[in-house]
């Protein structure tokens, strides 16, 4: 496989380099017709949040890409695809979120991220013997706590759409969850970034435990929030706000 050498690989783009080059996708007509955004966005959004270092650049680029795309932020994915790339996202976790979040966002969302992403995997020379494969050698799994899983939710919706119940099994968790691709605590992350963006809290109890399960601290979970206020509005963080702190509590007892 090819190696795309990016600016984060090359020790280029890190810490507050990182967030100047975040600043760089704020387009320049905001100041043209919003100039208090363009401030709060400089001072605050870049300055303060992005350097913060509770949660790494990658993440924090990871994170913000899941969101705009849940969002269909066609307008502004490209600079955001090559911001995750300098960031130290690769090619192949950029294509693997995509494909991992049209289960969760839709189809729709995950083809206009397809499109928007094209271009700058070309030009950075990005070719198909980069990306996932599409059929790879599945990551192993917790037999008995899927299991106990599949039962809960047959029992619960078997009589509601026996459809959603086989395809959620075997698509969803023991196929897409096992590819190889994303690394399981990035792919969680990825999941609750989403549901958070879409304003899905009742879904999030269940995703924010499998996230800390898979390595995800309290303090970056946090962190998340605090940076997907921005990207995805304070009444969607506020309603996800609960449900963490619930998870928090019974996670600590």
């Amino acid at each position: 496989m090819k190696t795309i050498l990016t600016a984060s690989a090359l020790g280029l783009l890190t810490g507050a380099a990182m967030a100047q080059d975040a600043a760089k996708t704020l387009p320049e007509d905001v100041g043209k017709v919003a100039p208090a955004l363009e401030a709060y966005s400089d001072n605050t959004l870049f300055g303060k949040v992005w350097t913060d270092e509770t949660m790494s650049p990658r993440d924090r680029a990871l994170v913000t890409f899941a969101a705009l795309m849940t969002r269909q932020e066609t307008g502004a994915l490209a600079d955001h695809v090559a911001l995750a790339l300098d960031a130290g996202v690769t090619a192949a976790e950029i294509s693997e979120t995509i494909t991992h979040l049209a289960f969760y966002t839709g189809w729709g969302n995950a083809t206009a991220a397809a499109t928007a992403a094209a271009p700058v995997f070309e030009a950075r020379g990005i070719t198909a013997e980069d990306l996932p494969a599409v059929d790879p050698e599945l990551l192993g799994y917790d037999e008995e706590a899927e299991a106990n899983r599949q039962d809960f939710v047959q029992g619960t919706y078997g009589g509601v759409s026996q459809g959603v119940v086989d395809d959620t099994e075997q698509l969803l968790f023991l196929d897409l969850w096992r590819r190889p691709a994303l690394a399981p605590r990035d792919r969680s992350l990825a999941t609750v970034a989403a549901l958070i963006a879409a304003g899905q809290a009742e879904q999030m109890t269940f995703h924010l435990n499998r996230a800390m399960d898979n390595g995800l601290t309290q303090d970056e979970a946090g962190a998340m929030l605090s940076h997907l206020a921005y990207y995805a509005g304070w009444p969607k963080v506020f309603s996800a706000m609960p449900v963490a702190k619930d998870v928090f509590e019974k996670r600590a007892e």
